[in-house]
């Protein structure tokens, strides 16, 4: 490729990149500036809503449907994709940011609509969750043991319940009690964030899954192996390469019902896509802390129980429940 394509493919960016931020608007574009929004959605109806840290969701403003129909299209184009009545589905990641975008058209909702997760853009050490009061001290104590202790942690909870949120702060506390560490990570959409000095960041895509980097991962010389969320048989390999001289770990793991048991469920789930095999003694030796987070009705993201995986006995798993 010569130096005047390069440019021009450079500049065809750009204007795309400025296509969708004027059809933001100054209300959504605002938004994504705010340090405190976590999700902007527009439904059918015209009405946008916006989450923040720590507060329940709130209508803001509305946008129309030809408005909305144009930022669709136009965030499309920067994936290099078209949204059509055959092909209503537009999902990626804002060019702007690296929010998480999901947009849909007609035929399959009344009117467009789409949900941006945006991309945290601070890092909440644990002290800070202590501070807030989203986790006692102890807490805190029990995770930073786990991280000098290299225990592969488990970040557990629902939908908006601060699980990446957490994962970032478990990789700032790596990096500060561990800092010679070289730190892995996997994700599909990016949400992580590390400021070690020896870290390498892989992400997954249509053609390249998170089971392909995970073996890749083992290739880098990696200390610690970090893993966005897991959601099908590549827990399997996350857990192996976890337990084959790489602990310290750590993931997320999606459950509605946020306790230790049906995270574990979950996983075996999971790891039942890759082999039929009984996995649960690999799960048990893995897995070295659960920490399950919540979203109350307030809108307050908290930890609201940690328990230690000490094995599997052949029958049930060996939990403790350590001291809030």
């Amino acid at each position: 490729m010569t130096a005047a394509s390069m440019n021009r493919g450079r500049e065809t960016a750009e204007r795309r990149v400025d296509h969708v931020t004027r059809l933001l608007g100054d209300l959504v574009g605002g938004l994504l500036t705010e340090a405190d929004v976590t999700d902007i959605i527009l439904n059918p109806d015209g009405k946008l809503w916006v989450t923040r840290l720590e507060r329940d969701s709130e209508c803001v403003g509305t946008m129309t449907a030809p408005q909305a129909e144009a930022l669709i299209a136009a965030i499309a184009s920067t994936l290099h994709i078209v949204a059509t009545r055959d092909s209503p589905i537009v999902e990626g990641e804002l060019l702007i940011d690296g929010s998480r975008f999901e947009g849909v058209v007609p035929p399959i909702v009344s009117a467009p609509a789409f949900a941006i997760r945006r991309k945290a853009s601070a890092v909440f050490p644990l002290a800070r969750y202590v501070e807030r009061g989203q986790m006692t001290e102890q807490q805190k104590g029990q995770i930073e043991a786990a991280v000098v202790g290299r225990k592969n942690i488990l970040a557990v909870g629902g939908t908006g319940a601060g699980k990446s949120t957490l994962v970032n702060a478990i990789i700032d506390a790596i990096v500060r009690l561990a800092p010679r560490h070289r730190i892995v990570g996997i994700e599909d959409t990016v949400e992580l964030q590390c400021a070690a000095e020896n870290a390498a960041f892989m992400r997954a895509t249509a053609k390249v899954t998170i089971r392909d980097l995970l073996r890749v991962a083992m290739r880098l010389f990696p200390t610690r192996i970090i893993v966005g969320e897991v959601r099908g048989p590549e827990a399997l390999d996350m857990l192996m390469a976890w337990n084959t001289g790489h602990p310290g770990g750590a993931c997320t793991v999606h459950s509605d019902v946020s306790t230790p048991r049906a995270a574990l469920t979950r996983l075996e789930t999971m790891v039942s896509l890759a082999t039929q095999a009984s996995m649960q003694r690999l799960i048990g030796e893995s897995i070295g802390l659960i920490v399950c987070m919540e979203r109350t009705d307030s809108g307050r993201r908290r930890v609201n129980q940690i328990v230690s995986v000490e094995g599997f006995d052949g029958s049930e798993y060996q939990l403790r429940t350590e001291t809030p």
